[in-house]
């Protein structure tokens, strides 16, 4: 299983995705907007595999405190630098323990996806829950449920930002229940030429009902969100 980005590729994360259009400022106020509507008095989020901290950097603006954790040390580095003053945690969402209690636990991206069976998932979900008090709110962005995922599916993005230009191709398949993404980066930087770094990721194709199940056992509630912040939607529960 690869949870971590390391070195360039940690470095050039945000600037693929968000040429591929991903708003994370958009993103954060309908959070915000989610976790209000069920603890109107929320004032503390923790951000589950927050990676380089842009969700982190805008939920600050919002919320009174925020802190964050994730496995890369190298995301880590831009989060904290990014994310001045906000606590940033190395942690592994399956066993993480900070000691203290959130309004609100986020985890998006797809991260959750990186869990490898139902017991991962179950444990990263009831690690969440652990860190909210009764009525606090869990969100969860998953991967693709199995009846809605594109096998072969080819992405693409090219973005010019900080004197380079980068481009991003994934590739998409599956193997053994789950996705594998193989990804290359061509980085071109005027002077230097054009470097090609790749990287390949398993992400699980849990059911809808297996995502319900681990908040069930966690004693959340739970809702699917179809059309919520990301097109998988989102899963929000409440701890009871």
């Amino acid at each position: 299983m690869n949870l971590e980005y390391t070195g360039d590729i940690a470095r050039l994360y945000d600037l693929a995705h968000q040429g591929k259009g991903k708003d994370y400022q958009a993103e954060a106020k309908e959070l915000a907007a989610l976790v209000n509507s069920r603890l109107p008095e929320a004032r503390s989020l923790l951000d589950v595999a927050c990676g380089t901290g842009m969700h982190l950097r805008y939920l600050g603006e919002i919320f009174d405190e925020v802190e964050g954790v994730d496995m890369s040390p190298d995301m880590l580095a831009i989060a904290e630098q990014r994310n001045p003053g906000v606590r940033i945690h190395r942690g592994d969402m399956r066993d993480f323990a900070l000691g203290r209690r959130f309004d609100a636990v986020i985890c998006m991206f797809s991260s959750i996806g990186h869990m490898r069976d139902q017991e991962e998932l179950d444990a990263a979900i009831g690690r969440f829950a652990v860190h909210l008090p009764p009525g606090g709110v869990v969100i969860v962005d998953p991967w693709w449920f199995p009846e809605n995922f594109t096998p072969g599916y080819v992405g693409t993005s090219l973005v010019e930002a900080e004197g380079r230009s980068i481009a991003r191709f994934s590739h998409s398949v599956i193997e053994d229940g789950a996705t594998r993404i193989d990804v290359n980066y061509l980085v071109g930087v005027p002077g230097e030429g054009v470097a090609h770094l790749q990287e390949s990721h398993r992400i699980t194709l849990f059911e809808r009902a297996q995502y319900e199940a681990a908040f069930a056992r966690a004693e959340l509630s739970v809702e699917y969100l179809a059309h919520a912040a990301t097109e998988r939607g989102l899963f929000i529960g409440v701890r009871v």
